[in-house]
């Protein structure tokens, strides 16, 4: 069958769930540096939120305890994207991870969005980024959305946003 009907535009993502080696070490990551809100902890899973909503993100150690990442070459997971609603927030979760010491891989422009890239304790990708509005959206001449080749935010810039 070939439905060509759009998805209801109202659809969106409700959590992800992801498997871990280490639950105490994605609390530490998540909660202690991002400073996401525990919802629930048990000893095999945890279940984290911004905002008090049941969970955006879950983490389970039911198959995966001690586990490592999937090797390059393989399939899976590119990245989870959260998005802060600002941009001095995305500045403030770049200082959280400056004064823990966690590497941040890059941070580009596209135009739509400013985005720091990063990895998780389990070698999770990780893009933390805060949307511009709308109408500030690079289009093309035909009015359909383009990303832009724009210079790379500078970290000490955007970190000066939180302040």
């Amino acid at each position: 069958m070939n439905d060509r009907r759009p998805i209801d535009p109202r659809v969106d993502i409700g959590h992800v769930h992801l498997r871990t080696a280490d639950i105490q070490r994605v609390h530490d990551f998540y909660v202690g540096i991002l400073g996401f809100e525990v919802m629930v902890r048990m000893p095999d899973a945890l279940f984290v939120s911004a905002g008090g909503y049941h969970h955006h993100l879950g983490f389970n150690t039911w198959n995966s305890a001690g586990g490592s990442p999937p090797p390059p070459g393989s399939t899976g997971l590119y990245h989870v994207a959260i998005r802060y609603p600002t941009r001095a927030s995305l500045g403030d979760a770049l200082r959280r991870l400056r004064a823990a010491g966690w590497p941040v891989d890059h941070l580009t422009d596209h135009g739509t969005h400013e985005a720091a890239y990063l990895a998780d304790p389990d070698g999770n990708g990780l893009e933390l980024a805060w949307d511009r509005p709308e109408s500030e959206w690079p289009r093309g001449d035909d009015g359909k959305l383009t990303f832009a080749d724009r210079p790379r935010p500078d970290m000490d810039e955007l970190i000066a946003a939180a302040r």
